[in-house]
């Protein structure tokens, strides 16, 4: 299977805009036979909790249609971020699109002290299967939470994956955590981060794939929007760079 981490340069609020570069790295995700694409916490609005509120949709709003017309015609799987709100509640959520099949969302369970007054905690835990692998999907402080991946690797996953907003102040505590995770489980773990600034933050890039023995087998640097290519069934990497 080919997994690939996303990263990405957001527009603050601008969904339009973030969805076309978005576009972008799936296309070229795609013309690399991917699997599996995912982009950072939030990443079609920026992470802006003080905007999050008039932003947020739900889940299935015809705006992000065009991922599941993509995921359809190219047999590609795509998680991407977005506040959405359900029943009153405002979220930080993974909208995952997958060929043939109806859309789902992922909240996220742990929030950042500074979230809590802004969202609500997600209720559920998240798991697919793609070709015979079974992906569970973190979003940022999720990771941080050592509950979270244990149920990872309690419910068999092979792959863990972590959408995060990670800024040049936390990035290294961040990359040590999700390569403890990736050897204590035996899993290889996809990170996909911001580049440039959201939410007041600095963000650091460095989107990056462990083996299942915490090794970092390829990371990208601070400075360029593109896509880390995991191969699970050798562990090659490959980097592309978007300018």
């Amino acid at each position: 299977m080919k997994i690939a981490a996303a990263q990405i340069q957001p527009v603050k609020g601008n969904i339009l805009k973030n969805i076309e570069n978005h576009n972008i790295l799936i296309n070229a995700a795609v013309d690399h036979h991917v699997d599996m694409i995912i982009f950072p916490e939030l990443s079609i609005t920026g992470y802006e909790p003080e905007l999050a509120d008039q932003l947020s949709i739900h889940y299935e709003d015809s705006v992000l249609d065009i991922f599941q017309k993509t995921a359809d015609e190219n047999n590609i799987n795509i998680t991407v971020g977005m506040p959405t709100k359900y029943d009153d509640r405002l979220c930080i959520s993974s909208i995952i699109f997958q060929p043939g099949r109806k859309r789902e969302v992922y909240s996220k369970r742990n929030l950042f002290p500074t979230e809590t007054s802004v969202f609500s905690k997600g209720d559920s835990f998240c798991q697919l299967e793609i070709i015979q692998n079974k992906i569970s999907l973190a979003i940022c402080y999720d990771l941080s939470d050592p509950l979270h991946s244990q149920e990872a690797h309690q419910i068999g996953s092979n792959i863990y994956t972590a959408s995060v907003l990670n800024s040049v102040n936390g990035i290294d505590e961040d990359l040590i955590k999700l390569s403890n995770i990736a050897a204590k489980y035996h899993m290889h773990v996809v990170m996909a981060n911001f580049i440039g600034e959201s939410g007041g933050y600095e963000c650091a890039g460095k989107s990056s794939v462990w083996s299942k023995n915490g090794t970092l087998l390829g990371q990208l640097n601070s400075e360029n929007a593109g896509i880390l290519i995991l191969d699970t069934d050798n562990e090659q990497v490959e980097k592309m760079y978007i300018n």
